[in-house]
């Protein structure tokens, strides 16, 4: 992986590689992948967070609520993985 991912969702995805729930990383993996590859789509389907920080998107994790991938459109780059509701 490369700097289309932070340093934090490195390490959850790798977290999520060495656990028990392969079905939910392999989620995790597709909707990343998506964020990257078609980011128009993958923001249709993404609600925004706004903070003093900036702007976010939250991707859910199909088939896996509450795990969400949070993502910036400007590169795009995967920021997070974790659970939220």
């Amino acid at each position: 992986m490369s700097s289309r991912f932070s340093d934090v969702a490195l390490h959850q995805i790798a977290a999520l590689a060495k656990g028990p729930d392969r079905d939910l990383y392999d989620a995790v993996v597709e909707v990343c992948m998506l964020a990257l590859a078609n980011p128009p789509r993958a923001q249709s389907m993404s609600s925004v967070i706004v903070s003093l920080g900036g702007t976010v998107l939250r991707l859910p994790v199909m088939g896996q609520p509450p795990h969400k991938v949070f993502w910036t459109s400007a590169l795009p780059r995967i920021e997070a993985v974790f659970p939220h509701p």
